[in-house]
């Protein structure tokens, strides 16, 4: 249990998965494992869930994507190791299946403060953080102007900067409306005519 005078760090969980878990559909899997980080730390926000083309291996379904911010006093391998240990109680095993395959659940560690992490397993900034709309249109919606190290840009900015050096397919990220995920509260007035598209 965290105290007071333990410092807390704010790391950035990407989330994604386009199989069912035990836990349900896609959807109910993420809104399940964004429960059970709360044992890594604190979850103060969360970006609404989307729908995105797979990348680099496309005969497979549409993930569901999304963006945690979470408070913890871990290290970021000791957090590493928790994220992995989630992803196998949902039945990903990192070790079988095929790279950018089909998984049930994919927890990776985006940024984590302002700290530049190059160890065997473990790269923060997530290394290709500044080439995926999946991971920069939900990290965006709720850190916009958080600074990535090694970047020195903001959030926002890579996001700016990659919607202008690509042709972006029609409907590749999209906003999904999601009562599981939400909870009994819908976040956001943009939903209440279904899903948005974004990219």
């Amino acid at each position: 249990m965290m105290t007071s005078l333990e410092i807390m760090r704010t790391a950035y969980i990407g989330m994604g998965g386009n199989l069912a878990s035990w836990a349900g559909a896609p959807e109910a899997t993420l809104a399940a494992a964004a429960l059970r980080l709360e044992s890594l730390g604190r979850v103060p926000r969360r970006s609404s869930l989307y729908s995105t083309a797979p990348v680099g291996f496309a005969a497979q379904p549409r993930f569901v994507n999304a963006v945690v911010e979470l408070e913890t006093d871990l290290e970021p391998r000791a957090l590493l190791e928790g994220l992995q240990s989630i992803e196998l109680e949902f039945g990903r095993d990192r070790s079988a299946g095929i790279a950018n395959g089909p998984r049930t659940l994919d927890l990776d560690l985006l940024l984590f403060g302002e700290r530049k992490i190059s160890e065997p397993g473990l790269n923060v900034p997530h290394p290709r953080l500044a080439e995926r709309a999946f991971v920069l249109v939900p990290l965006n919606e709720i850190a916009a102007v958080v600074v990535v190290p090694g970047a020195a840009k903001t959030v926002g900015q890579l996001l700016t900067r990659l919607i202008e050096a690509t042709k972006a397919v029609s409907g590749a990220v999209v906003r999904v409306r999601s009562e599981v995920w939400a909870g009994k509260a819908i976040a956001s007035e943009a939903f209440k005519d279904g899903n948005e598209k974004i990219w």
